[in-house]
């Protein structure tokens, strides 16, 4: 069906206000009297109206409506086939999809009959935390918190999952099985969805991933609002095509250390990605790594000047990714600091950061970034290494962090080293060496 000279056709997308996973993709020939339609479903409040999130003219509706179908099956209703569930990323690159049609137009601008009390209920607004120095902390107050969480209930950020993961090649994905065990929920309403899992839900088809598994764990604090059954959700394809299921295995409570999620684990996951808790990343660490498989998490950023961590990065069975994470969300959706970074057993290529590690022969680094400690060991710090020094010095977590283990330096002691000045301990560190070629 093709538009006349004096008959367009548009593609909307609606959305009811006080649901906004209700959100669905249709076609119509009269925007004004569509959305009217809507408005007067029976069983709808004058308070939960719709709107029109996007509208636009296109060369043929059918055509378009179809092609956006096939390209997003993966998040279509079961039954009625429909894209029904909302997200803004989701919603950004349905719209980029038809902007880039052959068969678009244009835009077109519907004007919104919505009372300002309304909108103001259901208008989303994004928050992005202040500095530190707004908030009158310190990065030493980050770090000291760092190391003594009680509370790891934390929701990762989808930004943050976001911006890693589209570092690495997407070549890494492809025809593998991802694994999400700890707490990573999955439902059509994304304010109950894990990060991680909404991330490869979105990405499914981009990535040309095999298959999905997302576990669920059944705690005291029901972080996902999903009930107190641990669950595994899976999506996979198949010779008939796609398909998903969720299972709740009798006395199965989704932890990662649980038979059946260790199972998973080492018989089926090709990569594992996810936010373990903090006050058990050791065990899940442990685990993670024994099992051979690839991995992309996040954990405390301290992890590198940890006993318990420190031969992993030594042996190079783990080392650092790109960013941290320092903001999360609790579960009142409130934000909170915890200072994470991400960590991977992937290559890692063209690290940004190497930038802020000065390379330079000893005498060239400032007095005040360079001391020697009561053992006569050098420390410095501001990410300053000496290119000419054979001995072991010690740095910061941040040199770690920033890739210096990349730059033909090793770690030469399998203990964080903890330096005394004058008698006074000072903060913890790693002895590291430059490897003599």
């Amino acid at each position: 069906m093709k538009s006349t000279e004096n008959e367009k056709q548009y593609i909307y997308i609606v959305q009811a206000l006080l649901e906004p996973s209700k959100c669905k993709i249709g076609v119509t020939k009269n925007l004004e009297k569509r959305l009217k339609s809507y408005n007067n479903i029976t069983g709808v409040s004058k308070e939960n109206t719709y709107e029109y999130l996007y509208t636009c003219e296109v060369k043929d509706m059918r055509k378009v409506e179809n092609d956006i179908k096939e390209e997003y099956y993966f998040v279509r209703e079961d039954v009625k086939k429909e894209i029904y569930l909302y997200t803004d990323e989701l919603f950004k690159k349905i719209v980029n999809f038809i902007k880039s049609h052959k068969l678009f137009v244009e835009e077109v601008f519907i004007k919104k009959e919505v009372k300002p009390e309304v909108e103001k209920i259901i208008k989303i607004v994004k928050r992005t935390t202040p500095p530190l120095d707004e908030r009158g902390i310190t990065r030493k107050d980050v770090m000291q918190s760092a190391q003594n969480i009680d509370n790891d209930e934390f929701y990762t950020r989808y930004e943050d999952v976001e911006k890693e993961l589209s570092m690495y090649d997407k070549s890494i994905w492809k025809d593998k099985v991802v694994f999400c065990n700890c707490d990573d929920a999955v439902d059509t309403d994304e304010r109950k969805t894990s990060a991680f899992a909404l991330y490869f839900l979105l990405n499914f088809k981009e990535l040309d991933l095999k298959k999905l598994i997302c576990t669920h764990y059944a705690n005291a604090v029901d972080l996902f609002n999903q009930g107190p059954k641990g669950y595994i959700y899976t999506r996979e394809f198949t010779r008939n095509g796609f398909k998903e299921y969720t299972d709740y295995p009798r006395g199965y409570n989704g932890s990662f250390d649980h038979p059946l999620s260790l199972k998973i684990l080492n018989e089926e996951a090709d990569i594992v990605c996810t936010n373990p808790p903090f006050s058990r990343a050791i065990d899940y660490w442990k685990l993670l790594i024994e099992s051979g498989k690839k991995f992309l998490i996040i954990s405390n950023i301290t992890n590198v000047l940890n006993t318990a961590y420190i031969p992993y990065f030594q042996e190079n069975k783990v080392w650092a990714g790109y960013n941290s994470v320092n903001n999360y969300l609790n579960p009142k959706r409130q934000p909170t600091d915890a200072a994470g970074h991400w960590y991977t057993n992937f290559p890692v290529k063209d690290r940004p950061k190497y930038k802020l590690l000065k390379i330079m022969p000893l005498k060239n680094i400032p007095e005040i970034y360079k001391i020697y400690d009561d053992s006569k060991t050098l420390l410095v710090d501001n990410c300053y290494i000496p290119s000419n020094y054979k001995k072991p010095f010690a740095v910061s977590t941040r040199s770690i962090l920033n890739g210096i283990l990349e730059k033909g330096y090793k770690i030469v002691k399998e203990k964080r080293y903890d330096p005394y000045i004058k008698g006074k301990k000072k903060f913890a560190r790693v002895l590291i060496q430059k490897i003599e070629k």
